[in-house]
């Protein structure tokens, strides 16, 4: 009986937990995401900030994603991980604190990036102590839950690869398939993932429509018989129809603008007359 009574309890606050943290991602979605990006993948952030000199996305004010790792995972990051109790008091205070007085020396943000900021004025959000413990959860749970939802797609292909289960399911779910052909000391390539490929919206648009498999040609072949004229070009992208048969092929390196247009010249006809 104890032990059923305490699984009870442990599910209960559980389902706690989530409905904050759904509570909290909603008041940051009304009140926050105005200002604040959707998430961009932190390699691309580093790039921007510590190679390009934030020249690559011209940052004013950081992601979500950035407030959440600034708050949690950063040297400066609030409060104590193994008492989760304790760091989400912790959090709140800092939330009241910095949204009363948003001053850049009240900020837990990486110091060479806050110059490229913007100053932020004082804005009365509104929000109840309620709102602020509710977006406290959001932020201690943004990477485990953003995990959860948006599990990475990308297939890499191996020597026991098979074809006929991939194009099972690429009728099953009605998507087509695209191939990227890559190579470990391709520098495009490199570019590409880090500028295109794995941003949040790039990586929405492809699981919509596609199953992506990326193939380092430097290990293996690629499939659907696409070697036949491949003159080994990398980057390469080849659209092929859910019977594995070759619609288009792309070779090049493409900015994100351009990669969109192709995504959107192979989707499926009846899902772009659904739009």
């Amino acid at each position: 009986m104890i032990k059923k009574g305490f699984l009870l309890i442990f599910i209960i606050f559980i389902s706690s937990l989530n409905a904050n943290y759904e509570k909290g991602q909603e008041i940051f979605n009304k009140k926050c995401s105005s200002c604040h990006g959707n998430f961009i993948d932190m390699k691309i952030l580093k790039t921007n900030f510590f190679e390009k000199e934030n020249k690559l996305l011209n940052l004013t004010i950081p992601t979500v994603n950035m407030l959440a790792y600034a708050m949690i995972d950063s040297p400066k990051h609030i409060g104590d991980k193994e008492d989760s109790e304790m760091q989400q008091i912790e959090i709140e205070e800092f939330l009241k604190s910095y949204l009363k007085n948003p001053d850049i020396n009240n900020s837990i943000c990486e110091p060479s990036i806050i110059k490229y900021y913007d100053k932020k004025e004082f804005v009365d959000y509104k929000l109840s102590d309620e709102d602020i413990s509710n977006l406290a959860i959001y932020f201690m749970n943004y990477k485990k839950e953003r995990l959860k939802k948006n599990p990475k797609k990308v297939r890499i292909l191996s020597n026991n690869f098979n074809e006929n289960e991939l194009l099972k399911e690429a009728k099953k779910t009605n998507k087509k398939i695209l191939v990227y052909a890559t190579s470990k000391t391709c520098h495009f390539c490199k570019k590409m993932d880090k500028e295109v490929l794995s941003l949040s919206d790039v990586e929405e648009e492809v699981q919509k429509d596609f199953i992506f498999l990326k193939v380092d040609i430097e290990d293996v072949s690629l499939p659907f018989n696409l070697a036949k004229g491949y003159r080994g070009m990398t980057p390469t992208f080849f659209a092929l129809n859910n019977d594995g048969k070759l619609e288009n092929k792309y070779p090049g390196s493409w900015n994100k603008r351009d990669f969109l247009l192709i995504l959107k010249e192979n989707k499926n006809k009846w899902k772009i007359l659904e739009k």
